[in-house]
């Protein structure tokens, strides 16, 4: 029954608001319009750009949506009205875009920072647990993207935060284990890295013999690659592999984590045997049979794994790489000994 009501509410809540959208689409193809351009451009702009948002808002002002959905709805007539609105009737949509449409995203860039300000202020006062920033920027951005484009944004922000902001040297405490130093991850990365470099070079040489368009975009495309695979490795060091709050949390810099309980660890055992790959058995790592490991992680039930731009997968076995093994392994070990 709850998730009957709870359907037929969303169904209330996203179908008015895109009831009214297609009701202006349909107006816009009808001989009405042909009539009245004039005057019901102007009823159009105001109902896409205001009355959809509002509506929506009113919804869900008593439910747990987040306030801030409401922006998907505003950009989503903002598209609309620039498509179906001839040009010489976007008078009133243009000084939208111009006058108002800056404020908006002003205000959630400053929404956003504001929230990472107050978590890092929250970490200071509460020391016991480690901020991190990709994680909070994923749940301040789900307040305010839709679900499917939260993870493609938040990681392309944090590969230029981790690339090109975050250069303080992060120290870890009792609690992290590093993961990168003598994997050779980092070695690797760099690596490609350079070889990127002198291809992109050589394959941009070759192709403006042909055209210095594909050229161009050739170049563009490997410089990008390079600045991810640049966010990704600089993100290993700053994300270390923390254990709080009877919780492990496993990071692989953006690339991958999991967060997994500590009642729920069956067994942890220091090995770098290979394992057969499966729907129960994963590796931390991204890179696969290219990175060793030498710490497997058994539970007594499944878990999820996020990967890169949200990509989920489960497992019950799962094989890392960490620096500092045996202590890893003990403070674990520790944790389950404690009484419950």
């Amino acid at each position: 029954m709850n998730k009957i009501s709870t359907l037929q509410r969303n169904l209330v809540i996203f179908g008015l608001p895109l009831m009214i959208v297609c009701l202006m689409v349909f107006i816009v193809n009808s001989s009405m319009f042909q009539n009245n351009t004039e005057v019901l451009a102007i009823g159009i702009t105001f109902d896409l750009l205001l009355t959809v948002p509002v509506v929506y808002f009113l919804l869900i002002r008593k439910t747990n949506i987040p306030k801030t959905t409401v922006v998907p709805f505003l950009i989503l007539g903002i598209v609309v009205c620039s498509i179906i609105l001839p040009v010489e009737n976007q008078y009133y949509l243009n000084l939208f875009k111009t006058w108002a449409l800056p404020v908006i995203e002003l205000s959630i860039v400053s929404y956003i920072v504001y929230n990472i300000r107050k978590a890092i202020k929250q970490y200071k006062l509460n020391k016991t647990q480690s901020f991190d920033f990709f994680t909070t920027l994923k749940k301040t951005c789900g307040e305010i993207l839709p679900k499917g484009l939260v993870m493609p944004f938040v990681t392309e922000i944090a590969v230029f935060y981790y690339g090109f902001v975050y250069w303080k040297k992060r120290r870890l405490k009792e609690n992290e284990f590093s993961y990168h130093k003598e994997s050779g991850t980092v070695t690797l990365l760099i690596a490609i890295i350079f070889i990127v470099g002198i291809e992109t070079v050589t394959v941009h040489v070759l192709l403006s013999k042909w055209s210095h368009i594909a050229a161009w975009i050739f170049t563009f495309l490997s410089i990008y690659s390079g600045i991810q695979i640049l966010g990704f490795l600089k993100s290993m060091l700053k994300r270390p592999i923390s254990i709080e709050c009877n919780k492990v949390y496993l990071r692989y810099g953006i690339m991958s984590e999991t967060t997994i309980n500590i009642e729920d660890i069956d067994a942890i055992e220091i090995t770098s045997k290979d394992f057969e790959k499966s729907k129960e058995n994963r590796k931390l790592s991204i890179l696969g049979d290219l990175e060793s490991h030498n710490m497997l992680i058994c539970l007594n039930k499944e878990n999820t794994l996020i990967g890169l731009y949200g990509i989920k997968r489960t497992y019950k076995n799962l094989a890392l790489y960490v620096d500092d093994g045996v202590r890893f392994k003990n403070r674990i070990l520790s944790y389950q000994r404690k009484p419950s």
